[in-house]
């Protein structure tokens, strides 16, 4: 194993020997749903096993954890095509034979989730070859998604932003003053609405950096400084 990340249920494996043929990766961003994907893997230990299905659905989230961090991994691809235990790591391919997605759970009789072979994940997956692990912020905040108050959403021009529900003793984001009850409408500059969206920003370059966030605060905006620490694995 050259590096593994709990949080988005990927690894990296370096295997002896020349005589593999590479597969092509494709883009899970470009899939539709009623698309065929043929899935690959170990099902109960019968090895080499293919199941062909469609895909579903697409953006559905899939919580992930590591020790006591619990994370959503974005944008997994749900199918119908028949998955069973061994099916995990396995490749979900296209009908061209590109790689699309890595199995990863098996949520019901005919719904089964991949993680996304997209932009995000392959910033992983190089990150795990070069480093053998791949680096987050952390901040020390539990929030949601809620609609801005009108006279914020008129003043801001945007509907929605994240509620910041709790903060964590000592944390970065504690440290920088942020507040229960807060709403976080921008990241540098950035808007967001969604913990997921603020998820994607907190990657390895801005551990020790001081991000700019925009809050509203009872009713007032004002910026607040965080410099986020890097999440322990």
């Amino acid at each position: 194993m050259v590096g593994a990340d709990p949080l988005s249920d990927l690894a990296v494996l370096r295997l002896a020997g020349g005589t593999y043929t590479a597969s092509e990766l494709g883009d899970a961003e470009q899939l539709r749903v009623g698309q065929l994907v043929v899935a690959i893997g170990n099902p109960n230990g019968f090895a080499g096993s293919v199941t062909v299905g469609v895909v579903s659905a697409l953006g559905r989230s899939l919580p992930t954890r590591s020790g006591v961090n619990v994370r959503m991994v974005d944008n997994v691809i749900q199918t119908d095509a028949a998955l069973n235990p061994g099916n995990s790591g396995g490749a979900l391919a296209d009908g061209r034979g590109r790689v699309v997605g890595i199995n990863t759970a098996v949520a019901g009789i005919g719904l089964g989730l991949a993680v996304p072979i997209n932009t995000a994940t392959r910033q992983i997956v190089g990150a795990l070859m070069q480093e053998g692990r791949f680096r987050r912020a952390y901040l020390g905040i539990g929030g949601q998604q809620r609609p801005l108050p009108p006279r914020l959403a008129r003043e801001l021009g945007r509907t929605g932003c994240i509620e910041v529900g709790e903060v964590v003793d000592e944390a970065p984001a504690t440290q920088a003053g942020l507040h229960p009850g807060d709403l976080i409408v921008a990241v540098d500059g950035q808007p967001v609405e969604t913990m997921a969206e603020l998820q994607r920003l907190l990657v390895g370059e801005q551990i020790g950096a001081p991000v700019t966030f925009t809050v509203a605060r009872h009713e007032r905006v004002l910026d607040v400084v965080v410099v986020p620490r890097e999440l322990a694995a």
